[in-house]
């Protein structure tokens, strides 16, 4: 028994080291990989079309735009998903709740191009918010089930609990279900952030700028330096955004689950 118990504490002490080590490892290496493909970019004996698009200021243009799509997304999402499925755990909105995430899991399942070339020539528009509305419904899925799973979840004496000494229903909302649902809501954020990161990559389908112009100019005009470059940075962004959610799971995650 004595080598049972200990094994499970190493078990246990080893996947958090490795936790730990990866999230330490994870950006250093995502830094280090971005670091040397941009040096490597910008120093390159480069012809006139690669010149025009591998300079600091084009590629920190792209970036800030392709982050700025995931920023709006990640708000919109949040926004949206948060709120409503707090709503359709309540027992009069139950019923209704498979038809939200069957529109929801429509939005994740069709092709993320289809879905904002549709909304495109809906609206008859183009640029940022063409590209960000869009890609929000497509990145609403993990957020609005996760949330709706996590609040579920909650023990229902804890909910009787808070009952009993008084709480009403938004208040044990507030302060029962939804803190003890941040960690699986944070896991679908951290889903929907990659998500979105390389969604975002189509947004140049309607003028919505980002790392997307870079890889498609590097891959019709035959520019592979634009096109890796292109590549890599996107690659690294999605990398530190999943990153970036593993640390908030970890920090805002109740700390009896850490």
């Amino acid at each position: 028994m004595t080598t049972t118990v200990d094994k499970g504490f190493t078990t246990e002490s080893g996947s958090r080291r490795a936790e730990r080590a990866r999230l330490l490892v994870q950006p250093a290496v995502v830094v280090v990989v971005v670091a040397a493909v941009v040096a490597w970019a910008l120093l390159r004996d480069n012809d006139a079309i690669e010149a025009q698009n591998l300079n600091a200021a084009r590629l920190l243009e792209a970036t800030w735009q392709h982050l700025l799509i995931t920023v709006a997304v990640a708000v919109i999402v949040v926004g949206v998903a948060v709120p409503l499925g707090a709503v359709l755990t309540r027992s009069w909105a139950r019923p209704v709740a498979p038809v939200f995430l069957t529109i929801a899991n429509i939005g994740q399942a069709a092709p993320a191009l289809g879905v904002i070339v549709l909304f495109f020539l809906w609206t008859q528009w183009d640029g940022f918010w063409v590209a960000v509305l869009p890609i929000a419904f497509y990145s609403l899925l993990p957020v609005l089930r996760n949330t709706i799973v996590g609040i579920n979840s909650v023990d229902p004496a804890l909910i009787d609990a808070g009952r009993g000494i008084g709480m009403s229903g938004r208040a044990v909302l507030f302060r029962i279900e939804l803190p003890l649902a941040v960690p699986l809501i944070l896991a679908g954020l951290r889903t929907s952030l990659v998500l979105a990161v390389g969604t975002a990559t189509l947004a140049f389908f309607v003028n919505g700028g980002g790392l997307g112009e870079l890889i498609d100019t590097g891959y019709k005009l035959n520019r592979v330096p634009v096109l890796v470059t292109g590549a890599i940075l996107a690659v690294g962004l999605a990398l530190l955004i999943d990153w970036l959610g593993a640390v908030m799971e970890r920090v805002f995650g109740p700390r009896g689950l850490a």
